[in-house]
């Protein structure tokens, strides 16, 4: 924070008024990058975008979350760890869930698709997709949590 205050010419309470903490200075970081995705979830081609069946659509989220995720890792990971529960009160959060649930549902009728995607979602923390990453390499963190998605779709 004091780097940050330091290079926008401002004090580092000026920082801490605006963002809270830096959790909350690394979700306005993030925020354009999660739009774009957002964006391209809600009315891009498909699979990603709406149009081809829900579990491609889940497989292609999933991939495009871990491009996103891998591409700015330690800023996610202060977004989510930053304070206890930080991950789930994000926005961002709540639309990738929100997203997860409604393609479980279709791809899993009669399943607790809340649940599902909190616990689908859980493979994609910062915390657990950096340990992944660092022990086992970038590509055999992405096919186990692909493979997990595949699982649970069929």
């Amino acid at each position: 924070m004091d780097a940050i205050a330091t290079e926008a010419g401002v004090g580092k309470g000026t920082l801490f008024r605006r963002f809270g903490d830096k959790s909350g200075l690394a979700v306005a970081l993030l925020d354009e990058r999660e739009r774009v995705l957002q964006e391209r979830i809600l009315s891009g081609p498909p699979p990603l975008g709406p149009g081809a069946p829900a579990r491609d659509r889940l497989i292609a989220f999933v991939d495009a979350y871990l491009d996103y995720l891998f591409a700015h890792l330690d800023l996610v990971r202060m977004s989510e760890t930053a304070s206890p529960g930080a991950r789930y009160r994000i926005g961002a959060y709540r639309f990738w869930h929100r997203h997860t649930a409604i393609l479980l549902a279709a791809s899993r009728p009669g399943s607790d698709a809340d649940v599902l995607s909190h616990a689908l979602l859980a493979a994609t923390a910062a915390e657990v997709a950096g340990v992944l990453r660092e022990e086992y390499g970038e590509a055999r963190a992405r096919d186990a949590i692909t493979a997990l998605v595949g699982a649970l779709v069929g």
